[in-house]
């Protein structure tokens, strides 16, 4: 038996020649993702332009970061009920002058006042909107609470003292005439004694302390704690408050870089001195982004549902592979000729996954170079025209912006979930078209579902996140949501100006794709040992399935059909009358089990067959205790009507079937416990032609010749003289597809092949079924002349066959040898008597059974057509002038049409016995 890497080896090498085969298909397949793509492009394009039309045109820019300051109306001032030191008179609300203050606290009064005294500096006026380095150096703000990445018309700008007012600034635009008036704020620095204070007067500032109603708002409150010259510690309060964001699903940033960033200068300055400063020049990244609001529109539909499609549509082309492989038989076909369980595993795991990566790489790679095109043409309409945001973002830069090693490590772990759920569903599944409808319903399905019954669900925060988790245990759910996240991190990425998902993310106890990524690589490795532990209990594409414990010590022991003779009780098979030579092969067969000979190539003792009855009919014994002995060398012919059970006895001896009971050797090796270590030295010819059709037959015989062990040399000379034994080299025959062969040709290769690596044992079921004469002449001389140093089964209904080619002959009648020997003894035994045919008109039948009489007492009619009557007269009776005389007075008497006089032919004896068994 071939080794592990020669197995491994003869797989794949069949597997690439066959999947050659299929390339155009293939490439349809990898270019699938390309079309759904520019699909997908075309539709956000359109989805795009409508929100624009709905929702205006801006111009998105990277703009500074600014102060949140109060609008003039709510600025902090001196009241009835918030009497606090150092607040302006109400009076300024009037005239819009309220200054912007400042609370200040610490345990070092003389430092905290010097470094709030730096916060606000006598910056210049920004010239123009895009003055934004101006801008970034100064101390700007504006009255809303959010940061956004639109161009504000209005900025406060703070500083020590306004002189005067500054002139509002006007900026072109293609579309319209943008207005950005700036209003110079006073800054006011305050100091408390301690942060009780402070607490205080934020909490009376605003509603729920204050009782006037208004709102009394300070810019922002520094404790400085225990800052010095030597440690920088301070704590920032600011205003939490969302105001209601109406542009889209722009993430809401809160401005709180600026104010940390005023005081880091601030204390730079009072320990380097006024040229020190740490530049901010615009918001990259505040919080995370993932905390926005989820959209539920078209754009998330598109980059989910239809990814979620596209990574799916591997699954069903791996399924079907697997399942055809099994409805076909072809999965046995390779196991009866060496094929191990573990090589056909790994090589078809392994194959599919480079297949699955491809794939994947060219979704991804197709992914990653459109999300390339998207940024670019984003970049060109920033500055040149005016864009909507949304117009910018599509789906594909989930690609661009998120990590690419967590898309790769997320895109993998799937990729090997989704073909080990393809194993598990082939080891439940044994018809194709079954499989292909249950495959692309999970497909489209998933995606459905995912949207409208999933997504919903993970965005309701209450709902329990176990019963999300418990859905995710679902692989299509799983996908799902780690796209789901991964757009979402990447539309809120693009938003702010930065990467998407990345790696420390994943620590975020709330993000989907560490979840996902557990539950998928958990499932992985379950699926493949449960797809295992199915395809061996289920079976591997044959009836020969384990106990389920295979996997402990004993159980297969226990699972072992009985040695013993089972008592079937049925009317038929209750007495049994066996004849000599079947008593004798018995004899033989329990002589051989206690001193067993090396030279039998198979030994079988009182193997029996029982299906169980189904719908209230019988169960049906097909064998019902069947014992031979096959020595080396001899080819054995089973001849039996059909029905009889020649081909159940072959599928128990293949592994094709399990023996209900009774026990088998072959070559020494138990046919219950080795079953596997027996492939290695068997050749089958299948009653039906099992073959790749995309497959040449010489690609057949190599495939074969190497699970039996040959390489090299060795492994061409024999593929070449099979061919030319069979007749399959001449005319271009031997490297043409097996599917344009004629039915003599398949069957010639299917019987090339069971003879391929000189196997022990060969199994040949009705091996010259649709040939023609001479194709059968040039059959029957390989076989002839192949017997030589093996035994062989041959299972056949031509007489001629069975004469020509075999040593030994059993008429299989019923579920039982009904007698065995050469052809002579049969003959002999059964055949003492002449056949006499004799054809008149319908009129003179009763003549010719009087003439036969007289020419034999015991002479019997075994048949009668019309005016054709056939009688079987005893040889001890009947002398052949005699015959001759008679039929030349029967000529004078009455019209003969014709006659015939034969001795005993096999045929003659197989119905014979066929007859009396019945």
């Amino acid at each position: 038996m071939a080794h592990f890497l020669n197995q491994a080896n003869a797989l794949f090498r069949k597997n690439l020649i066959y999947h050659k085969r299929h390339v155009r298909s293939h490439l349809k397949v990898i270019l699938f993702p390309a079309v759904l793509f520019i699909l997908l492009g075309v539709l956000q394009s359109y989805s795009n332009k409508a929100k624009r039309e709905k929702q205006g045109s801006t111009i998105p820019v990277e703009f500074p970061p600014l102060l949140q300051i109060p609008s003039p109306q709510f600025r902090a001032v001196k009241t009835d009920s918030l009497p606090f030191s150092g607040l302006p008179d109400a009076s300024c609300r009037e005239t819009g002058s309220c200054p912007a203050t400042l609370l200040i606290t610490g345990k070092n009064r003389t430092l905290g006042e010097s470094v709030a005294g730096k916060m606000f500096i006598d910056s210049p006026e920004p010239n123009s909107t895009s003055d934004f380095e101006t801008i970034a150096n100064g101390v700007f703000g504006t009255n809303i609470s959010y940061y956004s990445s639109y161009v504000p018309n209005l900025l406060f700008h703070v500083r020590p003292q306004c002189s005067a007012a500054i002139p509002s600034l006007s900026r072109n635009s293609t579309t319209e005439r943008l207005q950005l008036e700036v209003i110079c704020v006073e800054g006011l620095n305050l100091w408390r004694n301690a942060s009780a204070e402070i607490n205080d007067e934020l909490f009376k500032g605003f509603r729920e302390g204050n009782t006037e109603g208004k709102l009394n708002e300070v810019l922002a409150a520094y404790d400085f704690l225990d800052t010095s010259g030597e440690i920088f510690n301070v704590n920032i309060q600011y205003n939490s408050t969302y105001e209601e964001f109406h542009l889209g699903d722009e993430p809401q940033l809160l401005k709180i870089l600026r104010a940390e960033n005023m005081v880091a200068n601030a204390y730079l300055q009072f320990l380097r001195g006024p040229s020190t400063k740490m530049v901010l020049d615009f918001v990259a990244e505040m919080p995370i982004p993932g905390g926005f609001r989820r959209p539920d529109d078209i754009s998330t539909f598109l980059n989910i549902v239809f990814f979620t499609w596209v990574i799916l549509q591997i699954f069903p082309v791996i399924l079907s592979s697997l399942v055809y492989e099994k409805q076909q038989k072809l999965r046995i076909m390779m196991k009866m000729h060496g094929l191990g369980d573990v090589p056909y595993w790994m090589i078809t795991y392994a194959y599919f996954l480079v297949i699955s990566l491809i794939y994947m790489c060219c979704y991804f790679g197709f992914g990653v170079l459109t999300g390339n095109s998207v940024q670019f043409s984003c970049l060109f309409h920033v500055y040149t025209i005016w864009f909507n945001i949304f117009s910018c973002f599509t789906g594909l830069t989930i690609f661009k912006l998120n990590s690419y090693g967590v898309q790769c490590i997320f895109y993998f772990v799937f990729t090997n979930l989704q073909i080990s759920m393809a194993f598990l569903l082939a080891a439940v599944f044994s018809n194709l078209k079954t499989a292909s409808v249950v495959a692309y319903t999970i497909v489209f399905g998933t995606g459905i579902l995912a949207f409208l019954l999933f997504q919903p669900l993970v965005d309701d925060t209450s709902f329990p996140r176990g019963w999300i988790i418990f859905m995710e245990l679902y692989p299509g759910f799983s996908l799902y949501r780690g796209l789901y996240e991964l757009s979402q991190y990447a539309r809120g990425g693009f938003r702010v100006g930065t990467y998407g998902m990345s790696w420390e993310y994943l620590s975020n106890s709330n993000n989907g794709v560490r979840e996902v990524l557990i539950i998928m690589s958990m499932e992985w490795v379950v699926f493949l040992i449960v797809s295992y532990y199915f395809d061996q209990v289920i079976s591997s594409g044959s009836g020969n399935h384990q106990s389920l414990l295979f996997f402990l010590p004993n159980s297969q022991k226990k699972h072992l059909p009985s040695l013993e003779k089972p008592s079937f009780q049925s009317a038929e098979s209750s007495v049994q009358i066996e004849d000599n030579d079947v008593s004798e092969e018995r004899e033989k067969v329990e002589q051989l089990l206690e001193k067993p000979h090396s030279n039998y190539s198979a030994i079988c003792y009182n193997l029996k067959k029982m299906y169980p009855g189904k719908d209230g009919n019988p169960d049906k014994i097909a064998v019902k205790g069947l014992t031979l002995a096959l020595p080396r060398g001899e080819c054995f012919g089973m001849l039996g009507p059909n029905g009889a059970g020649k081909t159940t006895f072959i599928g128990m001896m293949t592994g094709l079937l399990e023996p209900s009971s009774g026990s088998a050797y072959v070559e020494g090796l138990d046919l219950r416990t080795q079953m596997n270590e027996i492939y290695g030295s068997m050749g089958v010819c299948p009653q039906h032609d099992l073959l790749w059709d995309t497959l040449t037959g010489r690609e057949h015989l190599l495939f074969y010749g190497r699970l039996k062990n040959l390489k090299g040399a060795a492994l061409s000379q024999a593929v070449e003289e099979s061919l030319k034994s069979f007749n399959l080299s001449q005319g271009g025959v031997a490297d043409r597809l097996a599917k344009k062969y004629s039915g003599g040709m398949r069957r010639r290769l299917s019987v090339a092949i069971s003879l391929t690596g000189d196997p022990k044992i060969v199994y040949m079921d009705e091996p010259s079924t649709g040939l023609d004469p001479a194709s059968r002449k040039m059959l029957w001389d390989v076989v002839k002349h192949a017997k030589q140093d093996r035994a062989i089964i041959l299972t056949t209904h031509s007489m001629d066959e069975a004469e020509y080619l075999c040593d030994r002959i059993g008429i299989f009648v019923d579920g039982n040898f009904q007698c065995l020997g050469t052809t002579d003894e049969l003959k002999s035994r059964y055949g003492g008597s002449y056949m006499f045919t004799m054809t008149t008109s319908p009129e003179n039948g009763s003549e010719v059974e009087d003439l036969v009489k007289r020419l034999s007492p015991n002479a019997k009619k075994t048949y009668q057509l019309y005016g054709t009557q056939k009688f079987e007269l005893p040889k001890d009776e009947v002398k052949i002038s005699d015959v001759f005389l008679t039929v030349r007075q029967a000529k004078e008497r009455f019209p003969v049409e014709s006659w015939g006089l034969a001795d005993t032919t096999l045929e003659d004896v197989f119905i014979k016995v066929a007859t009396e068994a019945h």
